[in-house]
């Protein structure tokens, strides 16, 4: 069985330059669907059924919060996560105690990066979640490589202590990568092998990824943990970036 697990998000927004930069932010991580108030948002979370919604908590009619309360007062929309975009002040009086399905806060006045930074971790848990989900019926399971790269898989497979293949494709280029509870046990790049193998691919951000729960290895070619691998891939891309410039 393969699968796609690309997100719907739902971005909502009274302010068109925001929306905009929510939209640059988010570019690569999913479908966007844009709301310009709270009213079309619910219309539209209704309809397309979002993985995430993104909404400013001040908007004239229906701000944030009935935004948030109507789409948790139905069944079909209940479990949707929520994101609030919001001033600090707003978020220490307002919405610290509205804990309970909303998955994090962007806090205004932001930039760019750094919400693209938060965004990104945000849509790779959501990613790993419902892959998880899908995952529970054995088989394959695959997305996009410009939603959740290597390193996102690597830490997320350690986190939650997973068995798998995972199988990345850029062009005609295939490496394979065999998680035991989480551990890189081996990993198979053309001639390479191990460690080498991981490396060599840490840097691919256009293909496809693939996940699969009914592959098993006896082969162990890996010297290091995952974590291990994560931290001397990125000393190895900085080195490199640093002879590029």
């Amino acid at each position: 069985m393969t699968a796609a697990t690309t997100l719907k998000i739902l971005i909502v927004d009274d302010n068109p330059t925001t929306r905009r930069l929510l939209a640059q932010s988010l570019e690569k991580a999913g479908e966007l669907i844009a709301a310009s108030d709270g009213a079309d948002a619910l219309m539209k979370a209704i309809e397309v059924r979002p993985d995430l919604i993104i909404a400013d908590y001040s908007m004239p009619v229906m701000d944030g919060r009935a935004l948030f309360e109507k789409v948790r007062a139905r069944n079909e929309t209940a479990e949707i996560p929520f994101v609030f975009l919001a001033s600090q002040k707003e978020i220490d009086e307002r919405l610290r105690m509205m804990v309970d399905g909303v998955e994090d806060f962007f806090v205004k006045p932001f930039f760019v990066h750094e919400l693209a930074k938060q965004a990104r971790r945000i849509t790779a848990r959501l990613i790993q979640q419902k892959t998880e989900m899908m995952g529970t019926h054995g088989g394959a399971i695959s997305g996009r490589l410009s939603e959740m790269s290597l390193l996102d898989w690597m830490q997320s497979l350690e986190q939650g202590r997973k068995t798998c293949a995972l199988i990345l494709r850029s062009g005609p280029e295939v490496c394979t990568l065999f998680f035991r509870e989480g551990q890189v046990i081996h990993a198979a790049y053309g001639n390479e092998v191990g460690d080498q193998a991981v490396y060599k691919v840490l840097t691919w951000t256009d293909g496809e990824w693939e996940v699969d729960f009914t592959r098993p290895t006896t082969e162990h070619t890996a010297t290091m943990s995952t974590q291990g691998l994560i931290m001397e891939g990125l000393r190895l891309l900085d080195e490199a970036n640093r002879d590029a410039g």
